[in-house]
């Protein structure tokens, strides 16, 4: 597995790099860096993981995240099966804290771009309004060369400052703790989850994974993970069940089985602790959100 630590360097001669990324799927491991990264998908779907916020993904999420902030974006399964058809892209800016100087952002002009910055602490996902012109930006810095390559990522930046339809993503109080080591077993735990949710998963089998006791194990993921196993588990299959009630024809009865719940009860509540709503509602509601859109 690759040492998550510093996944994607700067290089030494240049600012920032930016990269558009064409593969079979995202890459699978739970990582953090010292970079600010701006991240829009293109193509594919999947569950997203941002400091303590599990979250599923589609074609134009845009994120902005801060430093040292652990993330992962984990393409469905259909994704890792071969499929050739099946592909994943998106453009991706990484740029460190020192492109602006701490003095620089100390000025009143810089004010909004000293908040986001901040903001960026626990994740940003910008609202949909702004995606497009953000989106068209950084596919034109794609080819852009010498000093106009700056002048157009502080332009970007300037505008993100300025938008104010976004979402923060991790809690307040989470704080990033892990190690290199930490994260090649939170990775591996991820990897399992994701493969196996749909089925029974133990206590004893995960802590396996993770090479430790299962009341080790349990102390172990709430203080990284800011949440306890079974909440983070319950998070994965109502997200997972959120696709299905609004991509599939499938009844409330189909969608708790193949999520990995057992029973409909458990599912009626975990549902409704997780997204405020039963998932009759939630089908209803996102069924006539796509009704307004036509």
């Amino acid at each position: 597995m690759k040492t998550p630590i510093r996944k994607s360097p700067i290089s030494d001669n240049k600012c920032f790099e930016i990269y558009r990324l064409v593969d079979p799927y995202f890459d699978p491991n739970w990582h953090f860096h010292p970079e600010y990264q701006l991240f829009i998908v293109i193509k594919g779907r999947g569950t997203r993981f941002v400091g303590d916020n599990v979250a599923s993904f589609k074609e134009g999420d845009l994120i902005f995240i801060g430093p040292n902030l652990p993330h992962l974006w984990r393409s469905d399964p259909e994704y890792f099966a071969g499929n050739k058809d099946l592909i994943t892209e998106g453009i991706v800016i990484y740029f460190h804290e020192s492109l602006l100087s701490e003095m620089f952002l100390e000025k009143e002009e810089n004010r909004l771009i000293k908040q986001l910055f901040m903001r960026s602490s626990r994740g940003i996902k910008i609202g949909k309004e702004a995606v497009a012109d953000i989106r068209s930006k950084m596919e034109l810095l794609l080819n852009l060369k010498g000093f106009e390559r700056i002048i157009s990522l502080l332009g970007i930046i300037h505008d993100l400052s300025q938008i104010k339809d976004y979402t923060l993503l991790s809690s307040p109080n989470y704080n990033n703790s892990l190690s290199a080591s930490d994260s090649k077993r939170m990775s591996a735990v991820h990897a399992y989850v994701m493969k196996n949710f749909d089925g029974k998963i133990s206590l004893d089998a995960v802590a396996k994974v993770a090479n430790m006791t299962p009341p080790a194990f349990s102390r172990y993921f709430k203080r990284h993970a800011n949440k306890t196993f079974s909440g983070f588990l319950s998070e994965i299959r109502v997200g997972y069940a959120c696709k299905l009630l609004a991509e599939k024809e499938l009844n409330i009865f189909q969608v708790c089985y193949a999520s990995g719940f057992n029973t409909l009860s458990n599912f009626n509540r975990q549902f409704k602790l997780i997204t405020g709503l039963s998932p009759r509602q939630y089908k209803r509601l996102y069924r006539h959100e796509v009704q307004g859109q036509y």
